[in-house]
C-alpha cells in the first residue's frame, strides 16, 4: 500500500515544514508494517511536497494511526496536506530490466455492476 501527502507550503516555511515532516516520517518508520517511506519536492514547483510512505497493507497502516507518537507527530502533519486521495493499492510493479507484476484489488467489488 502507498500512502501519498501532498502538501503546498510557503518558502518562508519550509525549513520549519522540513523538521516537522522528518518527525513525522521518524515515528511512522518505527511502526509495524512500515516499508519505506520518503519526503519530495518538486523540481518544478518548490512549494510542492509530497511525503509518500509504503506500507504491507492498508491494516498496518491504520493501527500505525494509532500509535502515540504518530498522533503526536504525524497526525498534525498529515491533517495539513492536500484534501484529496491519499492511500493507493498496488497492482502493478517492475524492478529495473524486470517483467512486470501484477496483484488483484483488495477492493470489493462493486456490488452494482
Amino acid at each position: 500500500m502507498l500512502v501519498m501527502n501532498r502538501f503546498v507550503v510557503e518558502e518562508d516555511a519550509a525549513a520549519t515544514f522540513t523538521e516537522r515532516a522528518h518527525a513525522a516520517l521518524a515515528a511512522l518508520a518505527t511502526r509495524p508494517g512500515y516499508v519505506r517511506g520518503q519526503l519530495t519536492r518538486s523540481l518544478d514547483e518548490p512549494r510542492h511536497w509530497c511525503l509518500a510512505t509504503e506500507w504491507e497493507s492498508v491494516g498496518t497502516y491504520r493501527r500505525a494511526l494509532g500509535d502515540f507518537d504518530v498522533k503526536v507527530y504525524a497526525t498534525p502533519l498529515l491533517a495539513e496536506s492536500l484534501d484529496e486521495p491519499s492511500a493507493y493499492e498496488m497492482l502493478a510493479e517492475a524492478g529495473p530490466g524486470g517483467p512486470v507484476a501484477t496483484a488483484a484489488s483488495d477492493r470489493a467489488a462493486d456490488p452494482g455492476r
